[in-house]
């Protein structure tokens, strides 16, 4: 399974109409939620505000009053076309005072996603697990360096505590160290 390295925005203009294409890697519907809201917060004077998603099983496309079928559903086609997954596209449209069409529209909201996609890097996801590890001071650099492609956080208290990503054929490899499973999740395959 594929998706995006990291979140981006592109900007597309035609007919005096700006679609400014938002990327997302996302985990949970409940992060969905959050960016569309932002995005709405973010642009707020926008006409539409389109997007799709795919989540693992689950896939959701919105025209946001363009004609049916004109917006969410071409975003959620590109998406599918490139196999990607855990992303969300939310396609901002500024109408510029001209008339699209149908055609005109599909091809715009395909083409603004496209471009934006043509411009990002994609990822492999693996299933995988966010890890906590707790090490002594000690062991600090000895722990840096053997997750220094797989840290996601790390905290100073008592004891130096990592949230690692890791994938789950690698998981066997720490079998000398104590770590606890906070959740199971999709990871980037290293």
């Amino acid at each position: 399974m594929l998706t995006i390295e990291q979140n981006s925005v592109y900007q597309y203009e035609i007919k005096k109409s700006k679609f400014i294409t938002c990327l997302y890697k996302v985990d949970s519907l409940e992060e969905i939620e959050n960016l569309l809201q932002t995005v709405k917060s973010t642009y707020k004077d926008a006409t539409h505000y389109c997007y799709a998603y795919q989540l693992e099983s689950q896939q959701k496309c919105y025209d946001d009053k363009e004609p049916a079928g004109t917006a969410g559903i071409p975003i959620l086609e590109v998406l599918s076309k490139k196999n990607l997954d855990h992303i969300l596209c939310i396609v901002v449209r500024y109408f510029g005072g001209i008339k699209l069409g149908a055609s005109g529209l599909i091809r715009a909201y395909s083409k603004a996603v496209t471009e934006a996609l043509n411009q990002s890097q994609t990822i492999e996801l693996v299933e995988g697990y966010l890890l906590e590890v707790r090490s002594n001071y000690q062991e600090q650099k000895q722990y840096d360096y053997l997750f220094r492609d797989n840290i996601i956080d790390k905290r100073f208290q008592d004891k130096v505590i990592y949230h690692i990503e890791i994938s789950k054929d690698k998981l066997k490899q720490l079998q000398h160290i104590n770590y606890q499973i906070i959740e199971k999740r999709w990871v980037k395959k290293t």
